[in-house]
């Protein structure tokens, strides 16, 4: 976490990405565990495969818990004020996913001087798994 001002930031600045390891079977049996999510389309291959799909792939409350991680990574927990996704890909087993944020707008609200962040998964493919926003009181 570092010591980001109000004043220092501008519209159009990036976080530091943050990438993951490819995505894997112990992954997404660690995060079931953990969440409390142990539906089947995540962790039984036999399962995912009758449901139509080749393989197991990643809960999408995974990507936005790595969401949270970029953003905690970049201020206190204690700053984030909003937090919403949408889930527009499936993060499949092997998929090395970056976190990446953009501030996109500076404002004052509630007597706090806050940011708008656009925030986003992608594959290393390039291509978008969750898109999202934050808003971060600094």
């Amino acid at each position: 976490m570092s010591n980001i001002s109000f004043d220092s930031i501008r519209v159009g600045d990036t976080l530091p990405p943050l990438t993951l390891p490819a995505v894997n079977r112990t992954t997404l049996a660690l995060f079931a565990g953990a969440s409390g999510d142990h539906n089947a389309i995540h962790i039984d291959t036999d399962y995912a495969r009758r449901a139509g799909v080749p393989d197991v792939f990643a809960h999408g409350m995974l990507s936005m818990a790595w969401l949270g991680r970029l953003l905690t990574s970049w201020v206190d927990q204690r700053q984030l004020r909003g937090f919403g996704v949408r889930f527009v890909g499936i993060t499949q087993l092997g998929h090395v996913v970056t976190c990446t944020g953009k501030v996109t707008e500076k404002f004052e609200a509630e007597g706090e001087r806050r940011v708008r962040l656009e925030i986003q998964t992608v594959n290393q493919y390039g291509d978008a798994r969750v898109l999202g926003d934050a808003v971060v009181a600094l």
